[in-house]
């Protein structure tokens, strides 16, 4: 007899019906986020730029955000920017963050990418 044939429910605060295929709720259904469409990139697309200190324990990084949706040119995006601030970084939920206090440099290169440039 395997586990599965004696699986049981432990613990449910009841809230609706599952996905059948990654088993979330169908509320908040993952199979569906992982397949979503990637966006066209824009011939002109915009980046905001903002510093944020809080919950980082007072180190100051360097947020690019409202980037097309485009999981590849986000990465790529990311890479080309660290290498030319020369810091570490990270793509989260759609954003670049860098480590560092980096407006003006991120303004010349991305200006030079032929982004329009906010913030």
């Amino acid at each position: 007899m395997s586990g599965r044939d004696n699986a049981r429910l432990v613990y449910s605060t009841g809230g609706g019906e599952a996905c059948q295929v990654c088993g979330w709720p169908k509320s908040n259904c993952q199979c569906s986020k992982k397949s979503a469409p990637q966006d066209a990139v824009p011939n002109r697309p915009v980046a905001k730029l903002r510093v944020e200190k809080a919950g980082r324990g007072g180190k100051t990084v360097t947020v690019v955000y409202d980037l097309p949706r485009n999981d590849l040119f986000v990465k790529e995006l990311c890479l080309d920017l660290k290498k030319s601030c020369g810091t570490g970084g990270a793509v989260k939920d759609g954003t670049i963050e860098l480590q560092g206090d980096h407006r003006e440099r991120l303004r010349e290169c991305l200006t030079k990418k032929f982004f329009l440039v906010k913030g």
